[in-house]
Protein backbone atom coordinates (compact mmCIF):
# COMPACT_ATOMS: atom_id res chain seq x y z
CA UNK A 1 0.00 0.00 0.00
CA UNK A 2 1.70 3.03 -1.04
CA UNK A 3 0.77 6.22 1.29
CA UNK A 4 -1.36 7.74 -1.85
CA UNK A 5 -3.93 4.91 -1.07
CA UNK A 6 -5.06 5.97 2.69
CA UNK A 7 -8.27 5.93 2.94
CA UNK A 8 -10.17 8.56 4.68
CA UNK A 9 -13.10 5.86 5.11
CA UNK A 10 -10.14 3.59 6.90
CA UNK A 11 -9.05 6.46 9.31
CA UNK A 12 -12.47 7.50 10.51
CA UNK A 13 -13.20 3.66 11.22
CA UNK A 14 -10.51 4.04 13.34
CA UNK A 15 -7.90 1.52 11.64
CA UNK A 16 -4.64 1.62 13.26
CA UNK A 17 -2.52 1.03 10.52
CA UNK A 18 -4.36 3.38 8.27
CA UNK A 19 -4.03 5.88 10.93
CA UNK A 20 -0.11 5.00 11.77
CA UNK A 21 0.76 5.36 7.68
CA UNK A 22 -1.47 8.80 7.77
CA UNK A 23 1.18 9.93 10.59
CA UNK A 24 3.94 8.71 8.44
CA UNK A 25 2.54 10.47 5.50
CA UNK A 26 2.32 14.15 7.53
CA UNK A 27 5.66 14.06 9.17
CA UNK A 28 7.44 13.41 5.59
CA UNK A 29 8.87 16.14 4.43
CA UNK A 30 8.84 15.24 0.45
CA UNK A 31 7.51 17.81 -1.08
CA UNK A 32 4.63 15.21 -3.14
CA UNK A 33 3.69 13.83 0.64
CA UNK A 34 2.92 16.62 2.03
CA UNK A 35 0.32 17.81 -0.81
CA UNK A 36 -1.16 14.73 -0.54
CA UNK A 37 -1.27 14.92 3.61
CA UNK A 38 -2.64 18.17 3.62
CA UNK A 39 -5.42 17.03 1.38
CA UNK A 40 -6.28 14.05 3.53
CA UNK A 41 -6.38 16.47 6.82
CA UNK A 42 -8.61 18.58 4.91
CA UNK A 43 -10.93 15.62 4.11
CA UNK A 44 -10.79 14.36 7.76
CA UNK A 45 -11.48 18.59 9.49
CA UNK A 46 -15.16 17.90 10.00
CA UNK A 47 -14.18 15.02 11.77
CA UNK A 48 -12.24 16.57 14.14
CA UNK A 49 -12.18 18.34 17.48
CA UNK A 50 -14.50 15.88 19.67
CA UNK A 51 -11.67 15.51 21.90
CA UNK A 52 -10.43 16.83 25.13
CA UNK A 53 -6.89 17.93 24.22
CA UNK A 54 -4.51 17.30 27.63
CA UNK A 55 -0.85 18.47 27.29
CA UNK A 56 1.46 16.89 30.46
CA UNK A 57 4.94 18.44 30.84
CA UNK A 58 7.34 18.21 33.80
CA UNK A 59 11.17 17.79 34.59
CA UNK A 60 12.75 14.25 33.36
CA UNK A 61 12.74 12.05 36.53
CA UNK A 62 9.34 13.27 37.25
CA UNK A 63 7.61 10.43 36.38
CA UNK A 64 5.55 11.55 33.58
CA UNK A 65 5.70 8.19 31.39
CA UNK A 66 4.20 6.72 34.85
CA UNK A 67 1.62 9.18 35.40
CA UNK A 68 0.52 8.98 31.37
CA UNK A 69 0.01 5.04 31.69
CA UNK A 70 -1.70 5.19 34.93
CA UNK A 71 -4.04 7.72 33.51
CA UNK A 72 -4.23 6.40 30.17
CA UNK A 73 -5.71 2.92 31.83
CA UNK A 74 -7.58 4.76 34.23
CA UNK A 75 -9.24 6.40 31.55
CA UNK A 76 -9.96 3.23 29.25
CA UNK A 77 -11.73 1.82 32.38
CA UNK A 78 -13.99 4.63 31.70
CA UNK A 79 -14.68 3.93 28.42
CA UNK A 80 -12.83 6.54 26.83
CA UNK A 81 -10.63 6.02 23.64
CA UNK A 82 -7.03 7.41 24.48
CA UNK A 83 -4.11 8.98 21.94
CA UNK A 84 -0.69 9.70 23.39
CA UNK A 85 1.54 11.54 21.15
CA UNK A 86 4.90 11.54 23.56
CA UNK A 87 7.13 13.89 22.28
CA UNK A 88 10.53 12.49 21.90
CA UNK A 89 13.91 14.15 21.69
CA UNK A 90 15.51 13.38 18.39
CA UNK A 91 19.81 12.66 18.54
CA UNK A 92 21.40 14.95 17.16
CA UNK A 93 24.13 13.10 15.27
CA UNK A 94 21.48 10.14 13.81
CA UNK A 95 18.38 12.28 13.84
CA UNK A 96 16.61 9.29 15.49
CA UNK A 97 14.43 9.14 18.70
CA UNK A 98 15.75 8.85 21.15
CA UNK A 99 13.33 7.12 23.87
CA UNK A 100 11.05 4.77 23.38
CA UNK A 101 7.88 5.34 24.56
CA UNK A 102 5.89 2.29 24.10
CA UNK A 103 8.39 0.48 25.93
CA UNK A 104 7.92 2.89 28.69
CA UNK A 105 4.08 2.41 28.63
CA UNK A 106 4.37 -1.81 28.27
CA UNK A 107 0.88 -1.80 29.68
CA UNK A 108 -1.19 0.76 27.71
CA UNK A 109 0.42 -0.11 24.57
CA UNK A 110 -1.41 -3.79 24.76
CA UNK A 111 -4.77 -2.27 25.24
CA UNK A 112 -6.78 -1.50 22.26
CA UNK A 113 -8.42 1.44 22.98
CA UNK A 114 -5.19 2.88 23.35
CA UNK A 115 -2.79 4.05 20.45
CA UNK A 116 0.77 5.76 21.47
CA UNK A 117 2.93 7.66 18.67
CA UNK A 118 6.30 9.06 20.02
CA UNK A 119 7.41 11.74 17.84
CA UNK A 120 11.09 12.79 16.79
CA UNK A 121 11.14 16.71 17.42
CA UNK A 122 13.78 16.77 14.52
CA UNK A 123 15.32 19.66 15.83
CA UNK A 124 11.65 21.97 16.08
CA UNK A 125 11.79 24.70 18.06
CA UNK A 126 10.96 23.61 22.27
CA UNK A 127 11.10 20.53 21.68
CA UNK A 128 7.67 19.74 20.14
CA UNK A 129 7.29 17.71 16.88
CA UNK A 130 6.48 19.93 14.08
CA UNK A 131 3.74 17.97 13.02
CA UNK A 132 2.05 17.45 16.74
CA UNK A 133 -0.96 19.58 15.71
CA UNK A 134 -1.69 17.69 12.50
CA UNK A 135 -1.03 14.59 14.40
CA UNK A 136 -3.68 15.75 16.90
CA UNK A 137 -6.20 15.95 14.61
CA UNK A 138 -5.55 12.39 12.92
CA UNK A 139 -6.44 11.13 15.79
CA UNK A 140 -9.32 12.48 16.33
CA UNK A 141 -11.03 11.90 13.71
CA UNK A 142 -10.48 8.24 14.10
CA UNK A 143 -12.53 8.62 17.15
CA UNK A 144 -9.80 8.52 19.81
CA UNK A 145 -12.22 11.13 23.05
CA UNK A 146 -9.19 12.10 24.95
CA UNK A 147 -5.41 13.29 23.72
CA UNK A 148 -2.35 13.48 25.77
CA UNK A 149 0.54 15.03 24.94
CA UNK A 150 3.84 15.26 26.75
CA UNK A 151 6.54 17.41 26.40
CA UNK A 152 10.16 17.24 26.82
CA UNK A 153 11.84 18.56 29.82
CA UNK A 154 11.00 22.22 31.07
CA UNK A 155 11.39 24.91 28.69
CA UNK A 156 9.76 26.81 25.57
CA UNK A 157 7.83 23.67 24.98
CA UNK A 158 5.76 24.65 27.68
CA UNK A 159 4.20 27.12 25.95
CA UNK A 160 4.16 25.44 22.77
CA UNK A 161 1.96 22.41 24.10
CA UNK A 162 -0.54 25.00 26.18
CA UNK A 163 -1.46 26.86 22.93
CA UNK A 164 -2.40 23.53 21.30
CA UNK A 165 -4.47 21.73 24.37
CA UNK A 166 -7.66 22.20 26.23
CA UNK A 167 -6.38 21.36 29.70
CA UNK A 168 -2.05 22.15 30.51
CA UNK A 169 -1.21 20.30 33.60
CA UNK A 170 2.73 20.02 35.23
CA UNK A 171 4.15 17.43 37.35
CA UNK A 172 6.19 17.90 39.84
CA UNK A 173 7.98 16.33 42.67
CA UNK A 174 7.71 16.45 46.51
CA UNK A 175 10.20 19.50 47.23
CA UNK A 176 9.08 22.53 48.93
CA UNK A 177 11.07 24.82 47.12
CA UNK A 178 10.40 26.00 43.39
CA UNK A 179 14.54 27.05 42.72
CA UNK A 180 14.75 23.59 43.61
CA UNK A 181 13.37 22.59 40.18
CA UNK A 182 13.49 25.84 38.30
CA UNK A 183 9.87 26.34 37.80
CA UNK A 184 9.41 29.98 36.97
CA UNK A 185 6.82 32.31 37.29
CA UNK A 186 5.89 32.06 33.29
CA UNK A 187 5.26 28.24 33.78
CA UNK A 188 2.55 29.07 36.50
CA UNK A 189 0.99 31.58 34.42
CA UNK A 190 0.11 28.25 31.76
CA UNK A 191 -0.41 25.51 34.04
CA UNK A 192 -4.12 24.84 34.75
CA UNK A 193 -3.17 22.03 37.53
CA UNK A 194 0.44 21.31 39.14
CA UNK A 195 0.49 17.90 40.18
CA UNK A 196 2.88 16.60 42.82
CA UNK A 197 3.53 13.03 41.73
CA UNK A 198 5.41 10.61 43.73
CA UNK A 199 3.46 11.53 47.10
CA UNK A 200 3.84 8.53 48.75
CA UNK A 201 5.79 6.78 51.28
CA UNK A 202 8.15 9.36 53.27
CA UNK A 203 7.03 11.77 50.94
CA UNK A 204 3.79 12.68 51.70
CA UNK A 205 4.37 15.13 54.52
CA UNK A 206 7.00 17.12 51.89
CA UNK A 207 4.15 16.81 49.09
CA UNK A 208 1.73 18.73 51.45
CA UNK A 209 4.33 21.34 52.28
CA UNK A 210 4.76 21.35 48.25
CA UNK A 211 1.22 22.25 48.11
CA UNK A 212 0.53 24.74 50.44
CA UNK A 213 4.15 26.43 48.87
CA UNK A 214 2.19 26.36 44.96
CA UNK A 215 -0.67 27.40 46.21
CA UNK A 216 0.44 30.22 47.96
CA UNK A 217 2.30 30.92 44.38
CA UNK A 218 -0.61 30.51 42.59
CA UNK A 219 -2.14 33.33 45.15
CA UNK A 220 -0.38 35.92 44.35
CA UNK A 221 -0.40 35.93 40.36
CA UNK A 222 -3.43 37.71 39.18
CA UNK A 223 -6.16 35.57 37.74
CA UNK A 224 -7.15 36.47 34.42
CA UNK A 225 -9.36 33.24 33.89
CA UNK A 226 -12.50 31.87 35.86
CA UNK A 227 -10.34 28.87 36.60
CA UNK A 228 -7.84 28.61 39.95
CA UNK A 229 -4.69 26.52 38.98
CA UNK A 230 -5.59 23.34 41.20
CA UNK A 231 -2.31 21.78 43.16
CA UNK A 232 -2.76 18.21 43.54
CA UNK A 233 -0.85 15.49 45.72
CA UNK A 234 -0.93 11.85 43.18
CA UNK A 235 0.79 8.75 43.02
CA UNK A 236 0.90 7.04 39.91
CA UNK A 237 2.88 4.84 40.76
CA UNK A 238 0.37 3.77 43.32
CA UNK A 239 -2.92 5.07 41.27
CA UNK A 240 -3.94 7.47 43.77
CA UNK A 241 -5.45 10.53 43.10
CA UNK A 242 -5.53 9.35 39.38
CA UNK A 243 -8.68 9.74 39.30
CA UNK A 244 -9.23 12.70 40.87
CA UNK A 245 -7.08 14.37 38.13
CA UNK A 246 -9.76 13.41 35.41
CA UNK A 247 -12.89 15.14 37.51
CA UNK A 248 -10.45 18.27 37.60
CA UNK A 249 -10.13 18.30 33.76
CA UNK A 250 -14.08 17.47 33.36
CA UNK A 251 -14.71 20.64 35.84
CA UNK A 252 -12.58 22.64 33.90
CA UNK A 253 -13.73 22.06 30.33
CA UNK A 254 -17.53 22.34 32.11
CA UNK A 255 -16.87 25.62 33.38
CA UNK A 256 -15.02 26.80 30.17
CA UNK A 257 -18.24 25.64 27.98
CA UNK A 258 -20.38 27.31 30.09
CA UNK A 259 -18.29 30.81 30.00
CA UNK A 260 -18.24 30.14 26.37
CA UNK A 261 -14.25 30.25 26.89
CA UNK A 262 -13.19 26.14 25.64
CA UNK A 263 -14.52 27.48 21.56
CA UNK A 264 -12.52 30.60 21.71
CA UNK A 265 -9.69 29.39 23.41
CA UNK A 266 -8.82 26.78 20.41
CA UNK A 267 -10.29 29.69 17.95
CA UNK A 268 -6.93 31.78 19.50
CA UNK A 269 -5.10 29.02 19.12
CA UNK A 270 -5.94 28.12 15.75
CA UNK A 271 -5.07 31.71 14.78
CA UNK A 272 -2.00 31.13 16.30
CA UNK A 273 -1.22 28.18 14.45
CA UNK A 274 -1.80 29.86 11.13
CA UNK A 275 0.88 32.61 11.87
CA UNK A 276 3.23 30.42 12.59
CA UNK A 277 2.35 28.10 9.54
CA UNK A 278 2.76 31.41 7.15
CA UNK A 279 6.43 32.35 8.67
CA UNK A 280 7.67 29.33 8.12
CA UNK A 281 6.05 28.84 4.78
CA UNK A 282 7.63 32.28 3.99
CA UNK A 283 11.28 31.26 6.19
CA UNK A 284 11.19 28.51 3.48
CA UNK A 285 10.82 30.23 0.14
CA UNK A 286 13.44 32.79 1.46
CA UNK A 287 15.58 29.54 2.05
CA UNK A 288 15.45 28.85 -1.13
CA UNK A 289 15.87 31.85 -3.20
CA UNK A 290 19.33 32.02 -5.04
CA UNK A 291 19.46 35.28 -5.03
CA UNK A 292 18.95 35.76 -0.98
CA UNK A 293 21.68 32.72 -0.92
CA UNK A 294 23.94 34.62 -2.77
CA UNK A 295 23.49 38.18 -0.86
CA UNK A 296 23.04 36.57 2.74
CA UNK A 297 27.01 35.92 3.84
CA UNK A 298 28.03 39.16 2.71
CA UNK A 299 25.44 41.23 4.88
CA UNK A 300 26.44 38.70 7.47
CA UNK A 301 29.82 39.55 7.34
CA UNK A 302 28.88 43.68 7.33
CA UNK A 303 26.63 43.01 9.88
CA UNK A 304 29.33 41.25 12.42
CA UNK A 305 31.67 43.84 11.12
CA UNK A 306 29.56 46.87 12.56
CA UNK A 307 29.18 48.15 8.23
CA UNK A 308 25.11 48.00 8.47
CA UNK A 309 22.37 47.15 11.17
CA UNK A 310 20.44 44.03 11.47
CA UNK A 311 17.52 45.73 10.56
CA UNK A 312 18.67 46.81 7.13
CA UNK A 313 20.61 44.00 6.61
CA UNK A 314 16.90 41.76 7.15
CA UNK A 315 15.41 43.98 4.82
CA UNK A 316 17.61 43.65 1.91
CA UNK A 317 17.23 39.67 2.26
CA UNK A 318 13.61 40.02 2.18
CA UNK A 319 13.60 42.43 -1.07
CA UNK A 320 15.11 39.26 -2.96
CA UNK A 321 11.59 38.06 -2.51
Amino acid sequence: MTAFSISTKDILAGNRRALAKAITLIESHHPDHIDRGQQLLDELLPHTGKSIRIGISGIPGVGKSTFIEAFGLYLIRQGKRVAVLAVDPSSPLAGGSILGDKTRMEHLSREENAFIRPSPTSGSLGGVAHKTRETMLLVEAAGYDVVLVETVGVGQSEYEVAGMVDFFSVLMLPNAGDELQGIKKGILELADALLVNKSDGESVKLAKMTKQHYENAFHLLRQTSFWTPQVLPISALENDNVDTVWGMVLDYVSQSKERGSFDKKRARQNRHWLDKLVNQMLEQILMKNPEAQMLWPQLERDVVDGKITPFFAAKAIIATL
